[in-house]
C-alpha cells in the first residue's frame, strides 16, 4: 500500500462519502460529498484528516516548517490489466484514514541511465518503486484551513516522455508553498504506456481515438484537483499548469485540448509546446498506429491487443517506442498549430520561454563540429532555406562551427515560445515570454554547459539544494547557500508564483516584466542574475529564418496562413 490506514473517529464520515469504483470513466465521477468535507474541516490541514472525494487523508510535516505534505494520494485507478493503454479510470474509495507519507511507485521506465545525473525518479536514496500502478499524486499546502483559496501550481515533469515522477527531490514544492501557493505534482504513464495508439482501442473509444494516454492521465489529475483542492486551501478556479521539456509540450497541447476546459486557467511552459522542441507538424494518429503494430509484430510476433497486455509491462517499455504526443481525435482533435492560429484553443493565461544554451549538451553525442560537418549539414537543417540559414549563422572556421553548432535547436525553441504568447494575447489573454540566460556555476569535473535544458528548474522551484536532473548538471555544491544564486532563484520562483496568483508576473521588488504585446520584435524578458529586464532577443536574421521555417514546415501544408 502506498499509505498506511489509521482507525479514526473521523472515518465515521467516510460513509458520506461517495463511492467512485464503480465509475466508468472522469465524465461519470459523483458530486463531492459536502457532508464529509464539513465534517473532516473541523480539525486543521496539518493535524488533519483532510476530506476527498475518494476517503479521508492525513497529511505530514513538510521540509519547511508550516508546509503540510500528503504523498501518493490515487488520482485515478491503477491501470493495469484490462485498464492498460485505457484512459483513466476514477479511483477506488477507502475505509478510515490514509496516512499520506509515502510516494506513490513510479510508472514504468528505465532506472539508472549511463549519464549525468541519474534517473532522479527512480534512482535517488528515497525513490519509490517502479510499476504500472502508478497514476498517484502529491499535494504541499502551507494552508492550516480549507478556506484559504490560495493559488494552485501543478507541475509535469520533462524526461523526453519516455521518464519522470512527482516525486522526484528537484521538483519538490516546499518552497513554492512557503511562497502561498498550493503546489501538486503527479505522476502520468511513459513510454509506450502512456503513448500508445492501436487500432482496437480506436475502435472501442466512444470518441474514435486512442494514443495520449498520458496526457488522459494530467487531465484525470487536474479533475481531482477540481473535486479535491479546496480542502487542502486551494482555489479551484486558479489553477496554473507549469512543466519543461516534454511536460511543457504537454501543457501546450492542454491548452489547446477541449477535455482541458475548465480545468486548467494558467500556462507555464519551459522549454517545449506542442510541436515538441523543434518547429514540426504534429503526428497523426493512423501513423503512430502503423508505428505501433510494426513495432508489436517485429518484437512480440503478435498485434493483438489483448495478447500484448498479457505481456509484463517492462517489456512493452522496452520494446514498443512510444509515440510521444500526437493527434489522437479527441484530447488533441487536430494539428494544434491549426487550433492556435484560428483561436480554437483554451482561454487560458500563458508564461513560457526557454533557456539560451538549450542544446549545449547536445555537442557530447558526436565528434566535435567542423566547418566542414557543418557545410555538409546545411540541407538537412535549413531544407529550401539554406541562404537564410547562412545569414542566420555565419560560419567560416571549425572554431565558429563547434560555438555554432548547438545554436539552432536553442533558438528554434525560443521562436516556438514566442508564437505560443502571441498566439495568446491576440485572442485576449495575458501572455509573456522570456529568454533565461543565466549561467550557473558547475563543478570542476562537468562540462560547463551554460544557461542548458533544464538549467532553470532548481531557480524555479527555488530548490538549489536538491540534486539536478539531466541534462543541466549544475553544481549543488556551489549553488547551495550561495548568496546571489539564491536571490536569483527567489526572484524566478516568485515571478512563477505571482503570475499563477494573478496571470501577471509582476510584483513588488520585482524588475518590471511587460506582456508580450509590449515587446519588440527583437525584444524578450531576459532573466538573468543582476541583469533581469527587457534585452535583445535572437536578433532580425534569425527571427526571419524561423518565420520562414515555420511557414515551410507547418503553415503551408497545414493551410495555415502565417502572413
Amino acid at each position: 500500500m502506498h499509505m498506511r490506514t489509521m482507525t479514526t473517529r473521523a472515518a465515521l464520515a467516510v460513509a458520506l462519502i461517495a463511492t467512485t469504483a464503480a465509475c466508468s470513466s472522469y465524465e461519470d465521477r459523483p458530486a463531492t460529498a459536502a457532508n464529509a468535507v464539513e465534517e473532516a474541516a473541523v480539525a486543521s490541514i496539518s493535524s488533519g484528516p483532510v476530506a476527498t472525494q475518494q476517503g479521508l487523508v492525513q497529511g505530514v510535516p513538510g521540509a519547511l516548517e508550516g508546509i503540510t505534505v500528503f504523498k501518493g494520494l490515487p488520482f485515478a485507478a491503477p491501470p493495469v490489466g484490462d485498464l492498460r493503454w485505457e484512459q483513466p479510470r476514477p479511483a477506488a474509495g477507502w475505509d478510515g484514514v490514509k496516512v499520506a507519507d509515502s510516494w506513490g511507485d513510479s510508472c514504468v521506465q528505465n532506472p539508472a541511465p549511463q549519464r549525468f545525473p541519474v534517473n532522479s525518479a527512480t534512482d535517488m536514496p528515497d525513490s519509490p518503486g517502479i510499476s504500472e500502478d502508478c497514476l498517484y499524486l502529491n499535494v504541499w499546502t502551507p494552508a492550516e484551513t480549507g478556506d484559504e483559496n490560495l493559488p494552485v501550481m501543478v507541475w509535469l515533469y520533462g524526461g523526453a516522455y519516455n521518464e519522470g515522477g512527482g516525486s522526484a527531490p528537484f521538483s519538490q514544492g516546499d518552497h513554492l508553498a512557503a511562497k502561498g501557493v498550493v503546489m501538486v505534482t503527479f505522476n502520468y504513464r511513459v513510454g509506450s504506456l502512456g503513448f500508445f495508439a492501436h487500432p482496437e482501442l480506436t475502435a472501442a473509444s466512444p470518441h474514435g481515438a486512442s494514443g495520449n494516454q498520458a496526457l488522459g492521465d494530467a487531465i484525470a489529475a487536474l479533475q481531482w484537483v477540481q473535486d479535491n483542492i479546496a480542502a487542502f486551501g486551494g482555489d479551484p478556479s486558479r489553477v496554473t499548469i507549469f512543466g519543461e521539456s516534454a511536460g511543457a509540450a504537454m501543457n501546450g497541447g492542454l491548452a489547446g485540448a477541449p477535455p482541458a476546459e475548465g480545468l486548467v486557467h494558467r500556462v507555464i511552459s519551459q522549454s517545449g509546446n506542442w510541436m515538441g522542441l523543434n518547429i514540426a507538424r504534429m503526428t497523426g494518429r493512423e501513423a503512430a498506429q502503423e508505428r505501433t503494430l510494426g513495432a508489436a509484430e517485429q518484437n512480440f510476433n503478435t498485434t493483438s491487443l489483448a495478447e500484448l497486455r498479457a505481456i509484463p509491462a517492462e517489456e512493452i517499455h522496452a520494446k514498443i517506442p512510444g509515440q510521444g504526443m500526437i493527434v489522437d481525435g479527441y484530447i488533441i482533435p487536430e494539428d494544434l498549430s491549426v487550433a492556435f492560429a484560428n483561436g480554437r484553443q483554451l482561454r487560458v493565461d500563458v508564461l513560457n520561454g526557454s533557456n539560451e544554451d538549450e542544446g549545449s549538451f547536445t555537442a557530447a553525442f558526436g565528434p566535435p563540429a567542423t566547418l566542414e560537418s557543418w557545410n555538409q549539414g546545411e540541407a538537412f537543417r535549413w531544407g529550401e532555406l539554406v541562404e537564410m540559414g547562412r545569414a542566420a549563422y555565419p560560419v567560416s572556421t571549425d572554431e565558429e562551427a563547434r560555438a555554432t553548432s548547438t545554436m539552432p535547436f536553442g533558438d528554434n525553441m525560443s521562436w516556438l515560445h514566442r508564437q505560443f504568447a502571441e498566439y495568446q494575447a491576440e485572442i485576449g489573454q495575458n501572455a509573456y515570454h522570456y529568454w533565461f540566460r543565466h549561467d550557473p556555476p558547475y563543478d570542476a569535473d562537468r562540462a560547463n554547459l551554460g544557461a542548458a535544458h533544464t538549467g532553470e528548474i532548481p531557480y524555479v522551484f527555488d530548490n538549489l539544494c536538491a540534486p539536478r536532473t539531466f541534462p543541466g548538471g549544475s553544481s549543488v555544491e556551489l549553488m547551495c547557500g550561495n548568496a546571489e544564486e539564491e536571490a536569483f532563484a527567489d526572484l524566478v520562483s516568485q515571478y512563477w508564483v505571482n503570475f499563477a496568483r494573478t496571470g501577471n508576473p509582476n510584483g513588488e521588488g520585482l524588475p518590471h516584466w511587460p506582456a508580450v504585446g509590449e515587446l519588440g520584435a527583437n525584444e524578450a524578458m531576459i532573466l538573468d542574475a543582476g541583469n533581469t529586464g527587457v534585452g535583445p532577443w535572437l536578433g532580425e536574421a534569425k527571427i526571419s529564418l524561423y518565420d520562414a521555417m515555420f511557414k515551410a514546415r507547418v503553415a503551408e501544408p497545414l493551410g495555415i496562413d502565417a502572413e
